[in-house]
């Protein structure tokens, strides 16, 4: 387990100590604890931020919520966990409002909270943790690159070209539609780092970002995929529709749309078979120059999906205001929802209003045949998910296509 550094805000100096024992039991040693408001403050402001900050939220003096606004508009604390016995409804209403201010909440642990419930969280929190400023040093690019003698020097196109063709790969994951026949793939893009192993998108795609290998990576990524395409069709003669995962911030780039066209055009694929799933959609912009990126993708035939909707705080907003054409449920509503009537009826909502918009719905996180089910009750939606599919190799995905049903046109 890493070295975490962890904020208690507790008012009840019993319980705040019990805390402090039982995260010293798990091995982390790096803890600051404040029974108010004032002290938590304080405690930050000459300490610096926390991996993770655990709050009480009904004080006797201070405004926990504001707290939490702070820390997250701030950059104090990247995973909050909230400590209350409050009404259900209370507590989603919390987390909602810290998600949405950028925190990533982890849940809520009942008063008292219990030793083997403090390491069950910091298991989890290991999964949740961003990069530390620390672990976004261009010397840590560099050692994700392959190249870790250039710490001083910029890093030139070929060199970075050379490290995306090396370390990067892509798997598959299927989506169906209700029936189970095939609807298409998402593309999910995976790094190979020399000395830590597979990394996943949270872990290395800041990283390239910094490394300003981020267009690379992605042309990199959208040329392996259209060659899949073409692929699949001279095989099957059939079309492979895929989702593709990129970063806004390449809206900005004025041939965007005419380079992508041009490649879809050297591949032979048609642009309707593509789809761009724009995540963190909190961070798009509605000003002129994003607005006609997008709309410039639309009209030469691909198509948009909003990757995280209802994870944003804002993403109905951009929903109405931008050209999107699909919306996924992410699993953190669609995961469990049979067993939990508040997820229902997230899910039933989105669907419902995504009907009327026409903007079609993938619900992905789809892990049980019970969560199947329950989306199948709420109307048509297509369906992503390790009950589906895991995700694939190219190979083991073209060997999959031919084991599996007619690919929907």
């Amino acid at each position: 387990m890493r070295s975490l550094k962890v904020l208690i805000l507790e008012d009840h100096p019993f319980q705040l100590m019990a805390l402090h024992q039982m995260l010293n039991a798990n091995g982390v040693f790096n803890v600051l604890t404040a029974e108010s408001v004032e002290v938590a403050r304080q405690s930050l402001a000459s300490k610096g931020p926390v991996d993770i900050a655990i709050c009480d939220l009904y004080l006797e003096h201070g405004d926990s919520l504001g707290l939490i606004r702070e820390m997250a508009e701030q950059g104090l604390a990247q995973v909050l966990v909230l400590l209350s016995d409050a009404d259900r409804d209370v507590l989603d209403g919390v987390a909602s409002m810290a998600r949405q201010a950028g925190l990533n909440v982890l849940g809520c642990m009942p008063k008292p909270a219990s030793a083997t419930a403090i390491g069950q969280m910091l298991d989890a929190c290991q999964q949740r943790l961003r990069p530390t400023p620390q672990a976004l040093s261009w010397e840590r690019a560099c050692q994700m690159l392959g190249v870790s003698e250039l710490a001083t020097q910029p890093l030139c196109t070929e060199v970075g070209e050379a490290a995306i063709e090396r370390y990067a790969s892509l798997c598959y994951q299927p989506i169906v539609n209700q029936d189970g026949d095939l609807q298409g793939v998402e593309a999910l893009a995976r790094w190979q780092d020399p000395n830590h192993g597979q990394l996943m998108p949270s872990e290395f795609l800041p990283l390239l970002e910094l490394a300003g290998l981020e267009p690379a990576f992605t042309w990199f990524v959208l040329q392996q995929v259209l060659r899949l395409c073409a692929q699949v069709a001279r095989d099957t003669g059939r079309e492979l529709p895929v989702s593709v995962n990129i970063p806004g911030r390449l809206l900005e780039q004025e041939h965007f749309a005419l380079t992508l066209q041009g490649l879809l055009q050297r591949f032979a694929v048609p642009a309707r078979n593509l789809t761009l799933e724009l995540v963190e959609t909190s961070r798009l912009k509605t000003d002129s120059a994003h607005v006609t990126g997008l709309l410039r993708l639309r009209m030469i035939g691909c198509k948009l999906s909003i990757g995280d909707f209802g994870i944003g705080g804002t993403s109905l907003q951009r929903l109405l205001e931008l050209p999107f054409t699909e919306l996924k449920i992410p699993p953190a509503f669609a995961s469990g929802m049979a067993g939990d009537e508040r997820k229902c009826a997230v899910v039933a909502g989105a669907m419902s209003m995504a009907g009327h918009l026409g903007v079609s719905v993938v619900v992905t996180g789809i892990e049980t045949p019970a969560d199947r089910d329950a989306v199948r009750a709420l109307g048509p939606a297509w369906l992503q998910g390790c009950l589906i599919a895991h995700p694939m190799s190219a190979q083991v995905l073209q060997h999959w296509l031919a084991q599996s049903a007619a690919i929907a046109l």
